[in-house]
């Protein structure tokens, strides 16, 4: 369920201007697995060259990681002073930008010990340079993944949520740091591909990106898209079946499969503006597999300002991918069925093709 956090979720560009406004004060980002949280450190940096960055990782910490002992006498008698671990940045003499990633997955004890350290900067009588920043992140708490945050601690802090990059906008970052085009074009075919699991109550409904309640084992996220790239600047180095089997296991098998029929089928397929603009004259495939990917690729990308041009293309298809498309968007599941259920030309095709049903109504 969308709260006021959610609609109000930022994404990377302001979440980095909120950091560098105010040093005093710990941003605790919350965010969906591969979203760049981690990408905050190094455009930090970018900004405050002359802060050194500090990573520190909850994940392979414990409150037992923070100090160790330093023995000393006094008059004979015994004392023990705790020094911190210089992962923490305190014995620096010079502003630093500390990461605390993971917070959420933290120990318990390791969460209750970096809270003076988010909250003051100080800890055990050791203070951070006044002009260095705390930061933290952490996964959302609806994606299963173990991260708790107490209120007591959750008060020290100032908690944002940090929103999926848009398609576009994971483009445009793909044009800046020179990944695959390939990739950068079945994103842009593909643009669900990119939706948040907090949008999709049925994790069937999107068989691309994470969702809590799915089996799959790989998906897509921003970050596995980059290791994608990767695999997909080698292809030339590796023959079809090993492509497919490394993509299978980055992005998972649909995103893999769909991936690499784009890959091979890229020439094939009708551009979706050519279908919102020209659906009449819209590039029709050949290739049946080609033509199975623009039917799902219209079903998934479709919106409600373009049923009408979309309809118009889908009758130009085959017959059997006629009905592959209107059967698929009868489903109870189908998120844009009653929006296509309730369409004057979807009427229309249903009266000319006697596939009206009882579960058209809507």
């Amino acid at each position: 369920m969308l709260n006021a956090q959610s609609l109000f979720a930022l994404n990377i560009s302001p979440v980095l201007s909120l950091s560098l406004s105010n040093n005093e004060d710990t941003v605790l980002v919350q965010g969906e697995m591969g979203s760049a949280k981690s990408a905050l450190l190094p455009m930090l940096g970018e900004r405050l060259p002359n802060h050194r960055q500090i990573y520190l990782d909850c994940n392979n910490m414990g409150v037992e990681d923070m100090f160790v002992p330093n023995f000393k006498t006094i008059d004979a008698q015994g004392v023990v002073s705790m020094v911190p671990n210089e992962l923490l940045g305190l014995h620096l003499q010079q502003p630093v930008i500390l990461m605390i990633d993971e917070y959420g997955k933290g120990g318990e004890g390791l969460k209750n010990g970096l809270t003076r350290i988010m909250n003051e900067h100080e800890v055990n009588g050791y203070k951070l340079h006044k002009d260095s920043y705390v930061f933290a992140t952490t996964n959302l708490g609806v994606e299963g993944l173990g991260d708790l945050i107490k209120a007591h601690q959750r008060n020290r802090v100032t908690v944002v949520q940090m929103r999926k990059a848009t398609p576009e906008e994971f483009i445009t970052y793909g044009v800046n740091v020179n990944l695959n085009p390939s990739v950068l074009g079945w994103v842009r075919e593909f643009p669900n591909c990119l939706d948040s699991c907090v949008d999709n109550a049925n994790p069937d409904e999107n068989p691309y990106a994470y969702h809590p309640r799915s089996t799959r084992k790989a998906f897509v996220t921003q970050r596995s898209l980059s290791r994608a790239s990767r695999w997909v600047d080698r292809a030339d180095m590796l023959d079809d079946q090993t492509l497919t089997a490394a993509l299978i296991g980055t992005i998972g098998e649909r995103a893999a499969l769909d991936m690499a029929a784009f890959i091979q089928l890229a020439a094939e397929l009708p551009k979706l503006a050519q279908i919102k603009d020209t659906p009449m004259d819209a590039k029709v495939p050949q290739n049946s597999s080609a033509v199975c990917m623009v039917v799902f690729r219209l079903l998934g990308a479709l919106e409600r300002d373009w049923v009408d041009q979309c309809i118009d293309y889908v009758e130009r298809l085959s017959k059997e991918a006629q009905f592959l498309f209107f059967n698929t968007a009868r489903e109870k599941d189908y998120k844009h069925r009653d929006t296509i259920l309730r369409n004057a030309k979807y009427g229309r095709w249903a009266l000319k093709n006697n596939a009206s049903f009882t579960a058209d109504k809507v």
